[in-house]
């Protein structure tokens, strides 16, 4: 069997496991069953001529053959729903771009990117999603997003091992601060000392190992009251009295009523920057548009603390 005899539904399906990073989501995702999956992929490996996938107990990894056929699966597909668009009589589309999002650049920075960018390029269509950055990558390197925004803590290494490496373009750096409410104690100064922290109640991230928190350098085990995946949920609960979290410095100009943002002196500095990941490849305009509006509404947020 030729790999030119790999038919389209398999590398769909192929190209859904390398973004969800495992058999089940992928079916999931598409409305099959786990088994069909695993048919469409055996089939493809026996076109191949050699495995795609490496099996782990925490999902798939690509192989390197994997990773050309993802490249490549990426572009026929992207080719094939063109070619069906323009037979149904629909316009090419090529100002429609796919951003991918870590869950706090929604609170500020992409909202200000997009307003900006639709009042000077009206004519780009920006399609957005959030996920983890693990997540994001694989949809990057799988073909479903164009551009992502990654958030990296020191020692700020690559958000993975494959080749060629991602394009990462810093558009800020800063340190993280701590959300209380404005009755809180802690709000009364300019600044909150770290061994402050000691004893306080936490509204943390779900899983809380990776999800911004608990502040990094507490040197306790964190009370956690209150968990939520939700920035705006996270806040209200802080205003509410409810607890304290850890959120970035631009956060300042996103609070609700009832919410103070403060530096945290002493420990370690708890810096974090903020990525704009793509496969090198030729920049489309409208990419290099966007790009520019997302770092432009970064710089704008990004005064000193």
């Amino acid at each position: 069997m030729a790999f030119t005899d790999a038919s389209l539904t398999a590398l769909r399906v192929f190209r859904e496991v390398a973004e969800r990073g495992t058999l089940t989501a992928a079916a999931t995702a598409l409305g099959y069953t786990q088994s069909a999956v695993s048919r469409q992929i055996a089939s493809l490996e026996r076109a191949a001529g050699t495995p795609l996938l490496e099996r782990r107990h925490d999902g798939v990894r690509l192989t390197p053959a994997g990773r050309v056929v993802v490249r490549r699966a990426a572009i026929v597909v992207d080719q094939v729903d063109t070619t069906a668009r323009e037979l149904a009589g629909l316009p090419e589309d090529h100002s429609t771009i796919r951003l991918g999002w870590f869950a706090s650049a929604g609170a500020w920075l992409v909202p200000r990117a997009l307003a900006a960018l639709r009042s000077t390029h009206p004519a780009i269509t920006v399609i957005t999603r959030e996920g983890s950055t693990p997540a994001l990558v694989r949809a990057l390197r799988a073909g479903t997003l164009d551009v992502a925004l990654l958030a990296s803590a020191p020692p700020f290494r690559p958000p993975d091992a494959e080749t060629p490496a991602l394009e990462l373009h810093i558009l800020t750096e800063r340190s993280l601060r701590v959300a209380v409410p404005t009755t809180h104690p802690l709000a009364r100064n300019e600044f909150i000392e770290i061994a402050d922290l000691r004893g306080q109640r936490w509204i943390a991230g779900p899983g809380h190992e990776g999800v911004m928190g608990v502040w990094p350098g507490v040197d306790e085990r964190p009370q956690i009251a209150h968990t939520a995946r939700d920035w705006l949920a996270k806040l209200h609960l802080v205003a509410a009295g409810c607890g304290i979290t850890t959120v970035p410095a631009s956060f300042s100009s996103a609070t609700p009523p009832g919410v103070r943002i403060l530096p945290v002196r002493g420990g370690p500095a708890e810096q974090r920057r903020i990525h704009l990941a793509r496969v090198p490849r030729p920049l489309p305009e409208p990419v290099a548009r966007l790009a520019d509006a997302l770092r432009a509404a970064a710089i704008e947020t990004d005064t000193p603390a």
